[in-house]
């Protein structure tokens, strides 16, 4: 279980990492390559938030890689997304539609196989760490972070906005929150969306139950706001190195007090 990574805060704020990390379980030999198998990482998010745990959030991060299995995805196999391009629990395919493995693809076995591994331990961390902070506080918010390139021609046209923020259509917190995250990402500057392309993965929707006093929201952040992206990536280009000085730190740290400022009423 040294792939599940939990820090414990006592603070009402859960940050969840369902998709840093790089970990491919032993089986590199089965994707095409291991660089294409990392490809799609949300790269450096869980340091690009690293301030949380000194404001007393618990997080919970998987090292495990999402092309083994995504932790953001319904358990079911149903599409988050019906009629538009995604990828599957285990996915076959990488955003931009390259293959992932050599030969077959996981068949239901080896797929049941990785949700008992993996899938589920995260899930049981992840609601233990929230249940154990609403019967503290009787309010929790969890923030599920994440990140991907500015540019994915088969996901979304164009260039994704800086700051995409997901509810669900509002149904998995108090608008409240939603308006004040909001605001937030609208008075920095850069571009922004509420409920856009990425409304909310499946841990915000299964999770967020604002009438049990769970209130949870998605960041999806395009990644050129804290590293750089080669136009034509490759081994020797990608993943690049963190930004130092990100741009948009000054606004995910307003946006995590604002959830913590609503969190404890």
């Amino acid at each position: 279980m040294d792939w599940l990574r939990v820090h414990r805060g006592e603070a009402p704020l859960v940050v969840a990492f369902p998709h840093g990390g790089t970990g491919l379980a032993g089986l590199e030999g089965t994707f095409v390559s291991p660089w294409r198998a990392r490809l799609d990482t949300d790269w450096w998010v869980e340091d690009l938030y690293a301030f949380v745990c000194d404001l007393g959030a618990t997080t919970v991060a998987t090292g495990i890689s999402r092309s083994v299995i995504d932790m953001n995805r319904d358990p079911s196999g149903a599409s988050l997304y019906p009629g538009q391009a995604t990828t599957e629990l285990c996915p076959t395919t990488t955003f931009d539609g390259d293959r992932l493995y050599r030969g077959a693809v996981p068949d239901a076995d080896e797929i049941a196989r990785r949700k008992q591994a993996f899938f589920e331990p995260y899930h049981a961390a992840l609601a233990a760490e929230l249940e154990r902070l609403r019967v503290l506080h009787g309010r929790v918010v969890l923030y599920d972070a994440h990140s991907i390139r500015s540019h994915v021609p088969r996901l979304f046209d164009g260039e994704l906005p800086q700051f995409n923020i997901g509810t669900n259509g509002g149904a998995t917190c108090a608008p409240e929150l939603e308006a004040a995250i909001t605001a937030i990402c609208a008075a920095n500057g850069e571009s922004h969306v509420l409920n856009g392309r990425f409304k909310g993965g499946w841990t915000t929707r299964h999770y967020g139950r604002p009438e049990s006093d769970v209130h949870a929201i998605q960041m999806e952040l395009a990644m050129r706001g804290y590293m750089a992206e080669p136009a034509a990536l490759d081994e020797t280009n990608w993943p690049s190195p963190l930004d130092p000085a990100p741009a948009i730190l000054p606004t995910l740290r307003q946006v995590i007090a604002a959830a913590l400022d609503f969190a404890k009423g």
